[in-house]
């Protein structure tokens, strides 16, 4: 499934800070933990907890986000559907990385365990 360029650069331009308590209150309201949820973004992109807190206080975009992690080398085995995209199909790289941390937040909030999420066989 293609994304449509307008799409692709309004995810780009997003701010990381806007989105994250987003996620906090997802993951919370569903029983899980801010922690779990630094957990699973840690895995992603290899920020730690003082990392993630000084790239919310710059308000970086989800580019500059992107562009100082490094991506886990499991990325590949997050599959399936967010936001009514095909993670597989989508072709621009960073809207596939924002789609992944997506898909690994909505599985925490359904309550996926932690070893599945991480990708751990």
């Amino acid at each position: 499934m293609k994304t449509t360029p307008e799409h692709d650069t309004r995810i780009a331009k997003m701010t990381f800070a806007s989105v994250y308590p987003h996620y906090v209150n997802k993951v919370e309201k569903k029983g899980r933990t801010k922690k779990e949820l630094h957990q699973v973004i840690e895995w992603l992109t290899g920020f730690d907890d003082n990392k993630l807190k000084e790239l919310i206080e710059q308000k970086v975009t989800f580019e500059a986000f992107f562009a100082h992690a490094t991506l886990n080398t499991n990325t590949h085995l997050i599959k399936g559907v967010i936001c009514g995209y095909r993670i597989e199909e989508i072709e621009t790289p960073l809207t596939k990385q924002v789609r992944y941390l997506d898909k690994l937040v909505d599985e925490l909030a359904r309550g996926r365990k932690m070893e599945k999420i991480l990708r751990q066989e």
